[in-house]
């Protein structure tokens, strides 16, 4: 039914690959010709000047030529001889130019108060600045708080604290660094060339060295209680040029009638007596009416002056009025009974002036003259001496309350500052005809008493004040105040060479 047959094969060129080689085409495209220009340009006129100045004649009158080659000359010099003579004379004594100074700063015309610098805990309390002190830098003020009323507060609290016034976010009402002292600080001073060392004496008689420096422990050195301290409130310290090239030793004088010089130990933190200096009645040279002061054997000294022409000498100013011209180089052993001191204690008095009419509060040599210096104290005068002199050149009325403190100006030769019990200083300048004060700085203290001042060592138109209120005024002081006239140095010479009948 069903057969195999083989058929023949059957095929169907494709036509894909023709037909698509057929369509492709070849396609290019280019931009039209970029154009390019290139331009120069050239100044076409150059111009070249110069000048020359041209060689100068010398017209140098020769001492060696014949005055004859200058006709005319001889008779004019002997026209014009009596007339310049005569005008060289005339200008020699003229004082037309006298006081005048060049001064590029801007002056300051009046006495104004930049900064009143309190301590909130310390005014709460009713503690009193007892001494401000200014850092070698002069942009520091320290200042010491205790007591100088009466009454029993030798266990209280006090403070040392100190101001950068120029940190730029200064706080008046708020100490850079305040210290804590167990005892009422009673004097203050800080180190000639470590601008955060700064030493104090304690109502208790201790003698201390902070380092401000230090996050820690800011005591440096003490002296302790034992035989060597003072028994007494010390009233002065001062830094005193030690043996050594660059050594400083500390000077505290108090009521005990003792001038001690320490020396800074502080590897063990502690003030090692070297030398030290007891005042009694019956050591001091009688000049006239010295001999009739009151008082114990003793002299309670209340204040010290170092002389800044002779380190030698120091002036010391006491309990009963006197005030005495001392050296530390003196040999003589002291009539006070040894009481187991380290040291040999000697007699520095060396001459004694007129007393005054009560305790000496404050002395200070002049800056400007060996010989001259100024005390103050209960009598509410100023004293004027000479070295040389026991009676006093020159007495001027300060206050009727006691004068606390005085203060030499560090620029003007004639002018000196005195902190009255009055809240007033008092600024004096001897160059004026009139016994009255040249100016008269209000502490505005409700008529609280001014303690102390200092003038600022390196910006000398600034004064630091310390008041019973327990504020602490920073002063600007006038052009007129701090700027040196002329010949005042010569006025001063004049005043010390005076002669007191």
């Amino acid at each position: 039914m069903f057969t195999d047959e083989t058929l023949d094969i059957i095929g169907a060129e494709s036509t894909w690959r023709k037909s698509h080689q057929q369509t492709q085409e070849s396609r290019s495209c280019q931009t039209l010709p970029v154009d390019t220009a290139e331009v120069e340009t050239q100044a076409r006129d150059v111009s070249d000047n110069s000048t020359q100045t041209q060689d100068q004649i010398s017209q140098t009158l020769s001492l060696d030529r014949d005055i004859s080659d200058f006709p005319g000359l001889l008779d004019f010099l002997h026209k014009v001889e009596d007339i310049v003579i005569k005008e060289l004379v005339k200008n020699s004594k003229s004082h037309a130019f006298d006081g005048f100074r060049v001064n590029w700063e801007d002056q300051t015309e009046s006495v104004s108060c930049m900064y009143r610098l309190q301590h909130v805990e310390a005014q709460e309390r009713g503690l009193q600045v007892t001494g401000v002190s200014w850092n070698c830098t002069g942009s520091v003020i320290g200042c010491g708080f205790g007591r100088v009323d009466d009454g029993d507060w030798s266990n209280e609290k006090a403070y040392v604290c100190t101001w950068n016034l120029d940190r730029q976010n200064l706080n008046p009402k708020r100490p850079d660094v305040i210290i804590d002292v167990p005892t009422p600080v009673m004097c203050l001073c800080f180190h000639p060339v470590r601008p955060s060392v700064v030493a104090g004496g304690l109502y208790s008689g201790e003698v201390v060295v902070w380092d401000t420096s230090r996050s820690q422990d800011l005591i440096l050195a003490q002296t302790g209680m034992s035989a060597d301290t003072h028994r007494e409130p010390v009233f002065q310290v001062s830094w005193v040029p030690g043996a050594r090239r660059g050594e400083f030793m500390v000077l505290s004088a108090g009521s005990g009638g003792r001038v001690l010089l320490w020396t800074v130990d502080g590897a063990e933190a502690k003030l090692i007596l070297s030398s030290g200096y007891a005042l009694v009645q019956q050591q001091v040279p009688q000049c006239g009416a010295a001999s009739r002061t009151r008082g114990s054997t003793t002299i309670g000294v209340t204040s010290v002056a170092l002389s800044p022409w002779d380190l030698d000498t120091f002036l010391v100013g006491s309990e009963g009025g006197l005030v005495l011209k001392c050296s530390f180089s003196s040999e003589t052993v002291s009539a006070v009974p040894p009481d187991g001191e380290s040291v040999t204690l000697r007699a520095p008095v060396q001459f004694s002036f007129s007393p005054l009419g009560g305790p000496v509060h404050s002395v200070h040599f002049s800056p400007f003259h060996r010989n001259l210096f100024v005390s103050v104290g209960t009598d509410g005068l100023a004293h004027l001496h000479t070295v040389l002199q026991p009676r006093p050149l020159l007495s001027l009325r300060v206050s009727d309350s006691y004068v606390f403190g005085v203060r030499w100006s560090p620029t003007r030769p004639l002018v000196f500052a005195a902190a009255t019990g009055q809240g007033l200083v008092q600024m004096f300048d001897l160059g004026r005809r009139s016994l009255r004060p040249a100016a008269t700085v209000d502490q505005n203290t409700s008529g609280q008493p001014t303690y102390c001042l200092e003038f600022n060592p390196k910006h000398t138109n600034l004064m630091a004040v310390g008041n019973a209120d327990g504020s602490v005024n920073i002063w600007q002081l006038s052009a007129e105040l701090t700027e040196q006239g002329a010949k005042e140095t010569a006025v001063l010479e004049q005043l010390a060479n005076e002669v007191v009948d």
